[in-house]
């Protein structure tokens, strides 16, 4: 595989997948322009070394149609701010070879949405899976995807996937379009790389103890990736609203908190799973209860086993964060996705805050950590601690499914696996 900082784009035009799925407000100005800052060190390179660039992104969720409000259009200045160059707009991303056959050394092209066309995704519209003729419209649109694909790569010398918030899907400019570039003329962008080697160093090259720090609300959302953890980890720590399944499986009585009784027997099987790989996993002690879903709820700690009816767990209470802590702190490796809290709500984030104070002094000690999933890198960001661990991750899905034990289309493309 081509590193791009060996590669010289010199005379070269560069198709660049990037992840521009910025959030807009009403008047659709950018409210957050993480993801396009996150891209430029890569667009650089490329226009430094005097190559063209042609950007192509996706934007919300169209559904194969036309829809100004999810237009790359509105994001073209904000790009060409952060390039300090002019950008240039096609309006139709399967019609720009003129535009892209005029781009000169050092100008820059953004295509329009990607996903105003249903063959970016490749699945059948209108119709649905149980339909007798879902097989066949699947078959067509796969041979649709892939002309898709190859129009957008003919526009283009070289490709490069900078877009690691999508390298979970198998889309036409994520991975089908790979196919149409040789081994030398595509590459993983800057963005993807750091994102690849992040995940590497903590399931493949994690020093040890190795702790994993799961939250978030559902067990079944998660289930995968703590079954793939308690090979590689040596303390599983479960938080937020999954733990009541865990709790309440073993016969706790949880009040009215979240909690999924088809996934209990799953989770005596983890919990059993965990003591025989001698894998400490460490579940809440305490929670801070609240008789209603809501900020300003009546709050109080109480016995994680002993949840009163009519009140539900809306945080870790300060027990459990002492246990977590002395895990936190004892580490060398740190995996950290999901909120151990109602993080949306101000009266019941401290334990998130917590957590995310302890990987932050854990690494400032010498530990690796890597934060990912949209609450955890929000508990980063708020208390001003993203810069103090060592890596956050951009892509919350492409991250869970790296931590299943899954190939991303996106990376396995540029690879050739």
């Amino acid at each position: 595989m081509i590193n791009i900082n060996d590669f010289n784009f010199a005379g070269l035009k560069a198709i660049v997948r990037v992840d521009f799925n910025v959030p807009l407000n009403e008047k659709g100005e950018i409210t957050d322009d993480t993801r396009i800052r996150g891209a430029v060190p890569t667009l650089k390179k490329i226009l430094a070394d005097g190559g063209s660039l042609i950007l192509m992104s996706h934007m919300g969720k169209p559904k194969g149609k036309v829809n100004p409000k999810l237009s790359l259009g509105q994001i073209a200045n904000a790009v060409a701010a952060a390039l300090a160059r002019p950008v240039k707009f096609a309006p139709d991303c399967a019609k720009a070879a003129d535009a892209a056959a005029a781009l000169k050394a050092g100008e820059v092209l953004l295509l329009e949405n990607l996903r105003f066309y249903a063959e970016e995704e490749g699945k059948p519209v209108g119709i649905e899976k149980d339909d007798p003729a879902y097989n066949e419209a699947k078959k067509q649109m796969k041979e649709r995807q892939a002309e898709f694909a190859k129009t957008l790569a003919s526009y283009a010398d070289v490709y490069v996937n900078d877009a690691f918030g999508t390298a979970h899907r198998r889309h036409a400019s994520t991975a089908v379009i790979a196919d149409y570039f040789d081994a030398d003329h595509k590459m993983l962008g800057f963005l993807m790389e750091k994102e690849v080697t992040a995940i590497d160093n903590v399931l493949k090259n994690a020093q040890h103890p190795f702790t994993a720090i799961i939250g978030g609300s559902k067990v079944s959302s998660k289930l995968a990736v703590i079954k793939n953890l308690l090979d590689k980890v040596d303390n599983l720590i479960i938080g937020g609203g999954m733990g009541f399944t865990f709790i309440k499986a073993q016969g706790g009585h949880i009040g009215d908190s979240l909690h999924e009784d088809d996934l209990m027997p799953e989770a005596l099987n983890v919990m059993a799973a965990a003591k025989e790989k001698g894998v400490n996993l460490s579940l809440s002690v305490q929670t801070i209860a609240a008789n209603e879903f809501s900020n300003d709820a009546e709050r109080k700690p109480v016995d994680i086993f002993n949840i009163p009816d009519g009140w539900e767990g809306m945080d870790a209470g300060e027990e459990s964060l002492k246990n977590w802590k002395e895990i936190i702190l004892a580490s060398k490796t740190i995996l950290w996705n999901g909120p151990v809290g109602v993080f949306e709500f101000e009266n019941f984030a401290h334990g998130t805050g917590e957590i995310a104070k302890y990987v932050a002094e854990a690494t400032k000690n010498g530990a690796y950590s890597l934060v990912g999933g949209g609450d955890s890198v929000a508990a980063v960001n708020k208390f001003g601690l993203a810069d103090q661990v060592s890596y956050v991750s951009t892509g919350g899905g492409a991250m869970l499914e790296a931590i299943e034990g899954k190939t991303l289309p996106g990376v396995a493309a540029i690879k050739g696996e």
